[in-house]
């Protein structure tokens, strides 16, 4: 497969889900920045084009990996995807955030004088904690149900919201949100590399806030360039009938 620079990051993606660990360790953004084209997401982080060409070539010349998160989120209907994402996605957030919220705050009581950016990292935190559980509410208790629906219906439902792009935009601007948070975690822990003086409880702290970014990527990958776009092409499918 020739791959255009012109396609969008979250396209490539969505296509081959596997690309997602070449772009996660060039830091190219594919969830909240999918839609960019590829060329100007490499200009953006200044990097050679035709190398990340040659990369993702490469990547897709190995076996798919066998791992939950590299679902082919594509093929899945959107009832089966707004369930994948609960099931995994918003598991995991509801099982890291509490612990993650301990060790933040360890960390910076014991190593905050050593390290001033951990009260930026611990702020980042408790903003992105907020965020997330009410953003998990409501696509648990809004959004979800009414793509559920509207799979299943025969005719354009109609929602209390109106169009269902309406909820969708709030969440993708949560997902911005989101994103920033991420970005100072990241560049205020060297990208989550721990001093050498690091104690254990500051190793796992870095760690855990690593796999946060993860699967969030994948989350709003999965959202922003997969599920909402083919809910807001099927409630127009539906009015048009």
């Amino acid at each position: 497969m020739t791959i255009d620079l012109q396609t969008t990051v979250g396209e490539l993606v969505k296509e081959r889900p596997a690309r997602s660990r070449v772009f996660e360790k060039l830091q190219i953004d594919y969830c909240c920045g999918g839609k960019l084209p590829l060329a100007e997401a490499c200009e953006r982080q200044e990097i050679d084009p035709q190398s990340v060409l040659q990369q993702l070539e490469e990547s897709d010349a190995q076996p798919a990996p066998d791992e939950a998160a590299l679902v082919d989120a594509d093929a899945m209907s959107l009832t089966d995807l707004a369930d994948h994402i609960e099931q995994t996605h918003h598991a995991f957030m509801k099982a890291e955030l509490p612990r993650l919220d301990a060790l933040t705050q360890k960390v910076l009581e014991v190593h905050g004088n050593a390290d001033r950016r951990l009260a930026d990292v611990r702020r980042a935190f408790v903003s992105l904690h907020e965020e997330i559980v009410g953003h998990l509410m409501k696509e648990e208790q809004i959004l979800f149900p009414m793509i559920r629906q509207m799979e299943s219906a025969t005719g354009a439902p109609a929602f209390h919201c109106g169009s269902i792009a309406n909820p969708i935009r709030q969440m993708e601007y949560e997902h911005d949100n989101a994103g920033n948070a991420l970005a100072i975690m990241h560049d205020f822990t060297d990208g989550y590399q721990p001093p050498d003086w690091a104690c254990n409880t500051y190793r796992a702290m870095l760690d855990g806030l690593r796999q946060i970014e993860l699967d969030l990527h994948q989350h709003i990958h999965k959202e922003n360039n997969v599920l909402f776009p083919k809910a807001i092409r099927l409630e127009a499918e539906l009015a048009a009938r």
